[in-house]
């Protein structure tokens, strides 16, 4: 049993799929953080370029 853990240990095969989902989490935080910060700058600018584009038609 023990022989099987350490084996386990050593096993190094899904390690860079590991890495992989840590970027994509960190990638989705900032994401996440920097919509929430640029949030309500975004929602103004969407809004004053509705309404031009409602007065000119």
């Amino acid at each position: 049993m023990l022989a099987f853990w350490r084996e386990l240990w050593r096993d190094e095969e899904g390690q860079g799929m590991a890495e992989y989902g840590l970027i994509l989490a960190l990638i989705a935080i900032v994401v996440i953080g920097a919509l929430t910060v640029l949030g309500k700058a975004l929602y103004d600018k969407f809004n004053e370029v509705g309404k031009t584009v409602q007065g000119t038609q």
